[in-house]
């Protein structure tokens, strides 16, 4: 990377912020970081030997998956008709051949019967509408083994699997709201001890339980007021440090809150990171934002997520300011209660 001059990152909002701030700039933000992640497409494409044991399920199938993710979440919540709804679509289109139509995905599910990630990816996917009979015959009885009930992992990350249970279709192998109480998040920690990986949990927290924005509804009242009380705090921290990659997923968190949006919250912070935006449209995860006019001024290993992030957070937070009580009626799966 060939850097020409670098700018310091602004960690407050200058004063331009204020009221009308993030309307002003989220269209343009969200153009900007679809047109980048469609002008890059082919960066997510699936390499020959994805099957094969030794390939990087971090580095091939999670950004696939993250682009399958994040823009089903935005060609939902963005208006039909649209360039940016229409775009969101042909993105996920694109990953969902990537995956032979979920063909592939049943391959990794026979391979690695035991690992979730392969049924996380499908699971993007099934909340869209695009189904694999196949996978989800094999996965059926998968998901009612006493191992995959027992899986140990994270709270925040078990959130996630509840989450792609009720988008599948499937009983849940647990309570999502036992399961939410273990959480970074749902234990109200102290405000003063959060930091980059308790940041990333409470956000997916929030992304699991309102399945990534599309149910506001669902998070309890203490949690949201809660959030409402700290993201500004959080967030300020997170600009000052120049951690843009966090700082869009806390303003996507705060567009997923019930209620009335966070308008000044959302005000003061989304011009700052416009401003961290290349012209190009690609957002860098952390650090000083670079002024180099060249068309990939970062890897793309390291603005890629950022700029599907951005993305993401401007779609809901343009549908917060302006639908505040809007849902797109998704009907979750059976709920297992437990004990």
């Amino acid at each position: 990377m060939t850097t020409t001059a670098t700018r310091e990152p602004r960690g407050r909002p200058g004063p331009g912020a204020g009221s009308g701030a993030a309307p002003a700039v989220l269209p343009g933000v969200l153009r900007s970081a679809l047109g980048w992640t469609d002008a890059h497409r082919t960066r997510f494409a699936l390499p020959d030997d994805v099957l094969e044991p030794h390939t990087q399920v971090n580095g091939t199938l999670k950004p696939l998956g993250e682009l399958a993710q994040l823009g089903s979440t935005i060609r939902r919540t963005t208006a039909p008709g649209t360039p940016e709804h229409e775009l969101a679509g042909d993105l996920v289109a694109y990953a969902w051949e990537q995956v032979a139509e979920g063909e592939l995905l049943l391959e990794l599910l026979r391979a690695e019967p035991f690992a979730a990630y392969p049924y996380e990816i499908y699971a993007a996917f099934a909340g869209y509408g695009l189904r694999h009979e196949g996978f989800e015959a094999l996965a059926r009885p998968l998901t009612a083994t006493r191992a995959w009930a027992h899986t140990e992992q994270h709270a925040n990350r078990q959130l996630g699997l509840v989450n792609s249970e009720r988008r599948v279709g499937t009983v849940t192998h647990t309570d999502a709201g036992a399961v939410l109480s273990r959480t970074w998040l749902g234990g109200l920690s102290e405000p003063w001890m959060f930091e980059g990986p308790s940041g990333y949990a409470l956000t997916h927290t929030v992304f699991h339980l309102t399945d990534w924005g599309r149910m506001p509804d669902r998070v309890p009242e203490k949690i949201d007021r809660y959030l409402r009380t700290w993201l500004p705090a959080w967030i300020d921290g997170c600009l000052e440090s120049g951690q843009w990659d966090l700082t869009g997923e806390l303003l996507a968190v705060a567009a997923s809150l019930p209620g009335p949006a966070p308008a000044e919250l959302l005000d003061a912070v989304w011009p700052v990171l416009a401003g961290a935006q290349h012209p190009t449209g690609c957002v860098p995860e952390t650090g000083a934002p670079v002024e180099d006019p060249a068309p990939d001024p970062y890897p793309f290993i390291d603005c890629y997520h950022s700029t599907l992030v951005t993305a993401f957070a401007a779609a809901l937070s343009l549908r917060s300011l302006r639908s505040p009580e809007q849902t797109d009626g998704a009907v979750p799966g059976r709920e297992r209660r437990t004990a």
